[in-house]
């Protein structure tokens, strides 16, 4: 992954200045909203329902055309004469892999795209073949889509836009209404698809413990606006951004806050996630180990007690 961090070239994927759009029914979906997504980078577009997530990346995906404001994807304007060659170059994963998945069999979603491409017939097999194959999914071919659990529904929803080879990977709201182990596959899955392919990668979600594994920077909107935006760590670790966006900490942070107003965890060690939980409660036994007159193993000698 380092490598891949290393190659980004500081070209801007996708740059979007001041743009305001509402629905037909005249409900402000965004408002004045600028930023800049670099090639290569790994984004986490955060917010509560209804804050305007996935309106934005109907923008990033050049699925919208901004009534007012401007939109560049991969150095070209959105606009009636590029969209179609913007649209080329990226993968759109929706919400509802329902909206995505419409043939009769799980061969027939992921070998849409490339069909339509006018490759040839043995091309289109392997690289449907390959994308099934990176999503886990091999034998699946001839399952029909509506039979499949949500998480796998997810993965073929995925493997549908892997053969377009994508510069730009848009996935929205990826763990919503999954169960637990289908939830660590998909972000597991995710994550080493951007470590092994050369993509700029989207996400939008409101699930706070999912950013830290999949994003290295966070965009927080609400209402439509942008409120914020910076490092993972420096935005999941700001309260009061979170609140205004009607958010929570992590829910590993915030056990370890608990931890800290009760004495019993250092100041300023906050995780956001398992790992880095794991890694400060190693720390803690080892201070206990070393020394029981150091504050911290006082406190831990306490409980042990």
């Amino acid at each position: 992954m380092k490598a891949h961090q290393a190659g980004r070239t500081g070209v801007d994927a996708i740059t979007i200045r001041d743009v305001t759009y509402s629905y037909p029914d005249g409900s402000l979906a965004l408002d004045g909203v600028s930023l800049k997504i670099v090639k290569g980078e790994r984004v986490a577009v955060l917010g509560p329902n209804g804050a305007g997530k996935s309106t934005l990346l109907m923008h990033m995906a050049g699925l919208f055309i901004p009534q007012r404001g401007e939109v560049t994807i991969l150095g070209l304007p959105v606009n009636g004469r590029n969209i179609h060659k913007i649209r080329r170059n990226i993968g759109m994963v929706f919400q509802n892999p329902d909206d995505q998945l419409f043939c009769s069999t799980v061969y027939e979603d992921v070998s849409y795209g490339p069909l339509n491409l006018g490759l040839a017939k043995d091309e289109v097999a392997s690289k449907t073949r390959e994308a099934l194959r990176r999503v886990g999914l091999e034998g699946f071919e001839d399952r029909p889509p509506h039979r499949l659990s949500e998480g796998e529904k997810k993965k073929v929803a995925i493997a549908t836009v892997l053969p377009m080879q994508p510069k730009i990977m848009i996935v929205d709201e990826p763990t919503s209404n999954l169960d637990p182990e289908s939830r660590r596959e998909l972000i597991d899955l995710i994550k080493g698809l951007w470590e092994r392919q050369n993509f700029t990668l989207v996400v939008a979600t409101h699930d706070v413990d999912l950013i830290p594994h999949v994003a290295d920077r966070t965009i927080i909107l609400n209402q439509g606006r942008l409120i914020g935006e910076g490092p993972v760590r420096e935005t999941l670790l700001n309260p009061e951004l979170l609140r205004k966006a009607r958010l929570e900490l992590p829910t590993i942070t915030r056990l370890f806050h608990l931890l800290e107003e009760k004495r019993m965890a250092r100041g300023g060690g906050r995780p956001l996630t398992v790992d880095e939980g794991l890694e400060e409660i190693q720390y803690l036994i080892r201070e206990l180990k070393r020394s029981r007159k150091s504050p911290v193993g006082k406190r831990l000698s306490s409980v042990e007690r």
